[in-house]
């Protein structure tokens, strides 16, 4: 069965402002998000499908981009160079890493969009990249045996939004934003009102995910038991708030 350790761990650690393997995470990972914890900076996302050096911040809308700041995913972790961001001397940090495929990807033609996949089926997780084509209509594969029921996208070329679908909004109609605290609304569609299938995700011709001949990049999970749960709950304002059932004890 699945070992979820070996397929997602969170490591924190103190930057030192020079070169330093991050060790712990216990297996080689091929999405790392990292966030200074004792000051505010941007969050950072690195993954194996789009290189070391390709950087892009959930907290932010700008384009993916260039810096050395990290170097490379290690068997036990990963490697950064000094940077203020991910490296700053005395700063502590956490990562959240995910193991995908060995940063192994493999062409995907299930949707009308011919996308770029790596994915971990057993854990529910895979890594997406497409080229936009403008389509209204489109759909690009995910990799995975059942639908994601989360899925995070961002405009790699250009500035914009990101864009959330998540099984527990309203309807597929709606949208969540990462880099916004705004409640779901139905602004752009960018499903095309039209929840993921098990080998699709929909898009709509919104600039956020699809204009064409710009570029993306989309992660893509779903629950997987003993593993990982997504959905929703309904708070109750009391001290004694709600119990969340995910069927699994949470430790990672």
């Amino acid at each position: 069965g699945l070992t979820p350790s070996e397929n997602f761990k969170t490591v924190t650690y103190t930057g030192n402002s020079g070169t330093q393997a991050i060790t712990g995470v216990g297996f080689k990972p091929d999405f790392v998000w990292i966030k200074e914890r004792s000051q505010a900076e941007n969050h950072n996302l690195i993954d194996s499908t789009r290189g070391t050096n390709k950087i892009i911040s959930s907290n932010l809308t700008g384009a993916e981009f260039t810096s050395t700041r990290f170097t490379s995913f290690d068997t036990d972790g990963f490697t950064l160079a000094n940077n203020n961001e991910t490296n700053d001397n005395g700063v502590t940090y956490v990562a959240w890493c995910w193991k995908a495929n060995a940063g192994t990807t493999s062409s995907n033609g299930d949707g009308s969009i011919t996308s770029t996949v790596q994915a971990n089926t057993a854990a529910g997780f895979s890594i997406i990249t497409y080229t936009g084509d403008g389509a209204s209509t489109s759909t690009i594969g995910h990799g995975l045996d059942s639908a994601p029921e989360l899925v995070l996208l961002k405009t790699r070329s250009h500035t914009s939004d990101w864009p959330v679908y998540s099984s527990g909004t309203t309807n597929a109609g709606y949208r969540l934003v990462l880099n916004s605290n705004g409640a779901e609304s139905t602004t752009n569609n960018p499903w095309n009102s039209t929840a993921p299938t098990s080998t699709v995700i929909n898009l709509g011709s919104s600039g956020n995910v699809n204009i064409s001949s710009r570029t993306f990049v989309a992660y893509a999970f779903h629950s997987v038991a003993g593993f990982s749960k997504f959905g929703t709950y309904i708070g109750n304002g009391s001290a004694n708030g709600p119990i969340v059932e995910t069927g699994f004890e949470v430790g990672y």
